[in-house]
C-alpha cells in the first residue's frame, strides 16, 4: 500500500502539527484539563478557522466533503498531541449522522455551525450491560401528539457535558436485544427532562451519564428512517473506529519518540540504558507495532471511505481495531516501564498518552469485542 500524501494533504498536516506543538503543548493541555471546562474555546474557534471542522462535511453545507483517509493527517496529530476538545465526537460522529441521514433541513441547521465551530455533539448509545453491542438498547421513544417522548439512561456520553446536540439512540419498536425497532433522534442538550451527570474519564475527556426522563422532542427530531437506528450506527461507528485508529497512530508514535529520547539519556551503571540489549529488543518491538497500526489504520481509513459491501467493511475495520488495541497495551506498558516509576507521573507527558492509549483500546469495543465481530 502506498502511504505517501499529496503536496496539499502534506501541507494541511504540517500546519495542524506546527499549531499543536506551538499552542497546544504539553503544559498547555495540562491548563486546559485543569479548567472547569476542560477544553478550549480558544482552540475550537483555531480549528474553526483553519477548516479542520469542515474537513468531512459536504461542500453544499461550508465543508471540503473529505472521508476518513483525508482525515489521517488530523487524527494522528490529535493522538500525538493528546487534544481533549470533543473532535471525534462532533466531526466524526455527529456530523457523519447528519449529512447521511438528516433531512436538508437539519443538514442546513447542524452541519455549517459545526464547520464554524458554534455547535459540538455527542453520540449517547451506551446503556447498562450493553458491553458494546450497539443494538443492546433500553432507552424508548413513544409516538406522541407533537412527537416522540423519550425515556431511559445512556453511560459514558463522551464529551456530552460540553456538548449543544445528542444523537440519542432509542427503541421505537421491539425488544431490548432486537436489531429491528432501533431510531436514532438529535436532541438539544438543553431539552427540560435531560439530566446530565458530569466526570472527567481516566484519559482527561469529560463525559456524562444522561438520564431522559419523558424528554419531548418534535418530530423532526427523528434522524432518517424509523427503526433503521442500527444500520446507521453500524456505519458511522466504524467510520468513527478508523478514525480512532489513526488517532492511536499519532499516539504510539509520540510514546515511541518520548521513550527513545529517555533511553538515550538515562544512564545507569554509568552508561545509556538504551545500550542495553534487552532495551533495544523492546524498542525494536514498539517501533514494529507502531508500524502495523499504521498499515492497519491506512487499511481501515480506506474500507470506511470506499467499501461497498457493509459486513465486509465491518470486518476489515474490526481487524484493524484487534491489531491497534493490542499494539496500545503493548507500547503503552512498554513505555511507562522503560521510564521506570516516572513514567506513571502525572508531570510526565508519558503517562497521559498511556492513559490515551488503554482507553483508545476499548473506545468502541476492545480486541475480544471485535475478535468475535470479526469470526462471525
Amino acid at each position: 500500500m502506498n502511504f505517501d500524501v499529496d503536496d496539499d494533504q502534506q501541507l494541511l498536516d504540517d500546519s495542524i502539527r506546527r499549531l499543536l506543538r506551538k499552542d497546544y503543548d504539553f503544559d498547555a493541555r495540562r491548563e486546559i484539563l485543569r479548567s472547569s471546562a476542560g477544553g478550549s474555546d480558544h482552540v475550537w474557534k483555531t480549528f474553526a478557522d483553519m477548516g479542520l471542522l469542515a474537513l468531512p462535511i459536504p461542500e453544499t453545507y461550508g465543508g471540503f466533503g473529505a472521508g476518513a483517509v483525508k482525515m489521517m493527517g488530523m487524527m494522528e496529530c490529535i493522538g500525538e498531541a493528546l487534544v481533549v476538545e470533543p473532535y471525534l465526537s462532533t466531526v466524526g460522529l455527529g456530523a457523519q449522522f447528519v449529512s447521511r441521514w438528516g433531512s436538508d433541513a437539519q443538514k442546513q441547521e447542524v452541519l455549517p455551525a459545526i464547520a464554524q465551530g458554534r455547535l459540538k455533539m455527542a453520540f449517547a448509545q451506551i446503556e447498562d450491560g450493553s458491553r458494546y453491542e450497539l443494538g443492546h438498547v433500553a432507552t424508548t421513544a413513544a409516538k406522541s401528539a407533537a412527537g416522540w417522548v423519550i425515556n431511559g439512561e445512556k453511560r459514558v456520553v463522551i464529551d456530552a457535558p460540553a456538548s449543544n446536540k445528542l444523537i440519542v439512540s432509542a427503541r421505537t419498536s421491539g425488544d431490548i436485544r432486537d436489531a429491528e425497532g432501533l431510531s436514532l433522534f438529535m436532541v438539544n442538550t438543553a431539552t427540560p427532562g435531560i439530566r446530565l451527570k458530569r466526570y472527567t474519564t481516566l484519559d482527561g475527556l469529560r463525559a456524562a451519564d444522561v438520564t431522559f426522563d419523558n424528554v419531548a422532542v418534535a418530530a423532526d427530531a427523528l434522524l432518517g428512517t424509523q427503526g433503521t437506528g442500527l444500520v446507521m450506527m453500524r456505519e458511522v461507528v466504524d467510520f468513527a473506529t478508523a478514525l480512532l485508529c489513526a488517532e492511536a497512530v499519532g499516539a504510539i508514535r509520540s510514546a515511541n519518540e518520548a521513550t527513545l529520547d529517555y533511553i538515550k539519556n538515562r544512564k545507569q551503571f554509568g552508561v545509556a540504558i538504551g545500550s542495553f540489549q534487552v532495551t533495544q529488543h523492546r524498542i525494536v518491538d514498539m517501533v514494529m507495532s507502531y508500524e502495523q497500526v499504521k498499515s492497519m489504520a491506512c487499511l481501515a481509513c480506506v474500507q470506511a471511505d470506499t467499501a461497498v459491501d457493509a459486513d465486509e467493511r465491518s470486518r476489515i475495520i474490526s481487524a484493524a481495531k484487534i491489531r491497534v488495541a493490542d499494539a496500545c497495551r503493548q507500547v503503552s506498558q512498554d513505555a511507562v516501564q522503560l521510564h521506570g516509576g516516572m513514567g506513571l507521573s502525572d508531570e510526565m507527558k508519558i503517562s497521559h498518552t498511556f492513559r490515551r492509549l488503554t482507553m483508545i483500546a476499548r473506545q468502541f469495543g476492545d480486541a475480544d469485542h471485535h475478535l468475535a465481530r470479526f469470526a462471525a
